[in-house]
């Protein structure tokens, strides 16, 4: 499990970091043809498309990261036991808002497959579907986290 776990980490740092240059490429490419007076109108639907991807696989990398931010100033002053039982309850919110965002994200996909890019000869569920799908690969990330925080032993909880 854990070298399919790196798998496809890897190809998402990949994907994320090929979406990032190419969104970087267009806007500019874009704003410079405005300019000049010859505007690529399509750039900014694409660059809109691998936006929408990048921001969803984007956090599922800093999920399996450890990256999340925590405002833990506060949760530090407590005992190590509630420490971990805030933690836990914060995951398990965490697990019950991605199901929320795939539940919903899959309706708004359903509801968008007529609706087209203003340049683009592409439905507008291709975009919608980063929702779901995202969510979907940091639901699995979170429940590895959560399984992680629930193994963890009580007294190595605390500011590190």
């Amino acid at each position: 499990m854990k070298k399919i776990s790196d798998l496809i980490l890897k190809s998402e740092e990949v994907l994320a970091g090929i979406m990032l240059c190419m969104i970087a490429v267009l806007v500019f490419w874009s704003a410079v043809a405005r300019t000049i007076g010859m505007p690529v109108n399509w750039a900014q639907d694409v660059s809109l498309l691998a936006f929408a991807w990048l921001t969803f696989i984007g956090s599922d990398i800093i999920i399996k990261g450890g990256g999340l931010i925590r405002i833990d100033m506060l949760v530090n002053k407590f005992p190590k036991p509630v420490q971990k039982i805030l933690t836990m309850i914060f995951d398990a919110l965490m697990l019950l808002f991605l199901l929320i965002l795939i539940v919903y994200g899959f309706l708004l996909v359903s509801q968008s497959w007529n609706r087209t890019f203003n340049t683009l000869k592409l439905s507008y569920a291709w975009c919608t579907l980063a929702v779901p799908v995202g969510s979907l690969l940091m639901f699995f990330s979170a429940i590895g986290k959560t399984a992680g925080d629930f193994k963890k032993p009580v007294k190595e909880w605390g500011a590190e």
